[in-house]
């Protein structure tokens, strides 16, 4: 698995070894399901020097197509661009594993849809649950290094 490091920063896979880290900050899934998304190899960390600065979780969408279901920069991290290097050392690995899309999600009341708007993502489809704002589901086409893989 994939590691990159730049000018004082990291990104890569985290392990179950960052669980407990993790565990205090992704409050979104279960300690077990956080567990297993780091022995799947489903989760990118960034680092600041030894400061951790945000995280990636994806999974697989109909068991197929990669979905980032969860990026979070740190208080203090955010607007410094470390989303925006994790998704695309994301994307790149997508691409480079062979598959041609990827998908994400945010609510209509976030922000976040402009980032992935000027990212290459485009409006795929929502889902409206009672009592939530509508979730807006984006795709983005990749290039591949290996055609004809899905």
């Amino acid at each position: 698995m994939g590691c990159i490091k730049m000018k004082g920063e990291m990104i890569r896979y985290g392990n179950r070894g960052d669980l407990g880290l993790l565990k205090g900050h992704d409050t979104h899934i279960s300690g077990e399901e956080l567990g297993n998304a780091l022995e799947q190899g489903r989760v990118l960390m960034a680092y600041e020097g030894q400061k951790f600065a945000a995280w990636l979780r994806y999974h697989l969408f109909w068991d197929q197509i990669p979905f980032m279901s969860m990026l979070f920069c740190m208080e203090g991290k955010r607007g410094q661009g470390y989303g925006g290097r994790l998704v695309d050392f994301w994307e790149g690995e997508m691409g480079r594993k062979g598959f041609g899309m990827v998908l994400t999600s945010t609510l209509s009341s976030e922000g976040a849809q402009h980032f992935y708007r000027k990212r290459g993502y485009v409006d795929c489809g929502s889902l409206l649950l009672p009592g939530e704002p509508l979730e807006i589901i984006l795709r983005k086409e990749l290039v591949s290094d290996y055609e004809g893989q899905a």
